[in-house]
């Protein structure tokens, strides 16, 4: 789908740029070694209560269709427009650290591909809020609550630019979150590229999060122990455009480094039952390690 934004006209000031300051050392690739692919099926009208069941289980299901092409396309020109400057007010843009000193030089489309994230931004794009907000989804979010009114608590953008994009080493997002530790936690992931393997897709250990917190080091990023991980067979979760994955939030998962050709893009959002205090750092820094006292995503 050709985005039709014209770039030329947009603003950008390459010294009030934000970038991600995460190790870019390279990973082990015995870390990630999927052994078949998650369970999934067709569109959110599929999900009922045999899909529910199974998402208890495994922690995870695939939604291979869940957004048409149109509303892909949109999310995507949102996006971009937030990337190139469009909306001066919105200051979520982090670049990997790789680019810094190539980043004034750079076209505005190559700018594109130096991003490493976006975040906080759906209240600056109604092209993105209205994929958070999307009734059909956010039906299955409440029904994954325990049938509790969700609340979306964190929206980002996450990129793996064509052989730059960077490792999200293995993790449980609730290491992230200072919600009580039996707060339900429903991620959801979606791809608006295609996501595969060699481009960095998610990659998850189904029925892991029924074992709880583990402990996270401050090494490559805010993560899992490599050692607990090697050894372990995963399972991945390709998708084609506009189809996500939901899962945990004990669920522990990691994408591998792009060293492929191909653009990766994603959105991700967080929901939590509504008026659930999310103020726990002491219970979280207990639970999942107290290197962890300034992280984020």
């Amino acid at each position: 789908m050709k985005n039709t934004l014209d770039l030329s006209s947009l603003r950008f000031d390459s010294e009030k740029a934000q970038y991600d300051t995460t190790s870019d050392e390279v990973h082990a690739p015995e870390l990630y070694q999927p052994e078949g692919t998650v369970a999934g099926v067709e569109t959110l009208a599929d999900i009922g209560p045999r899909e529910i069941a199974q998402y208890r289980e495994s922690g995870c299901l695939i939604v291979r269709r869940a957004f048409n092409p149109r509303e892909v396309a949109d999310a995507l020109a949102g996006l971009i427009a937030l990337i190139m400057g469009e909306n001066p007010a919105f200051q979520g843009v982090w670049f990997e650290a790789k680019a810094k000193a190539i980043l004034p030089t750079l076209s505005a489309e190559q700018r594109e591909d130096a991003v490493r994230k976006l975040g906080a931004f759906v209240d600056f794009d109604p092209r993105l809020k209205a994929i958070s907000d999307h009734p059909a989804l956010l039906k299955v979010v409440r029904q994954l609550l325990g049938d509790q009114e969700p609340t979306m608590f964190q929206d980002m953008a996450l990129m793996k630019p064509p052989r730059l994009g960077r490792e999200k080493p293995w993790h449980q997002d609730k290491a992230y979150f200072e919600y009580p530790l039996g707060t339900p936690v429903v991620g959801v992931w979606i791809a608006l590229d295609e996501a595969t393997v060699e481009n960095g897709c998610m990659q998850v250990l189904p029925g892991r999060h029924k074992d709880g917190p583990i402990i996270h080091f401050q090494r490559r990023d805010w993560q899992i122990c490599d050692n607990v991980i090697l050894g372990t067979k995963s399972a991945a979760a390709p998708l084609a455009p506009g189809g996500l994955l939901l899962f945990d939030g004990m669920m522990p998962h990691g994408t591998p480094q792009n060293n492929s050709a191909k653009r990766r893009r994603a959105l991700q959002f967080h929901y939590a039952p509504k008026g659930v205090p999310n103020n726990a750092k002491a219970e979280r820094l207990a639970n999942f390690g107290n290197e962890g006292k300034n992280v984020s995503c």
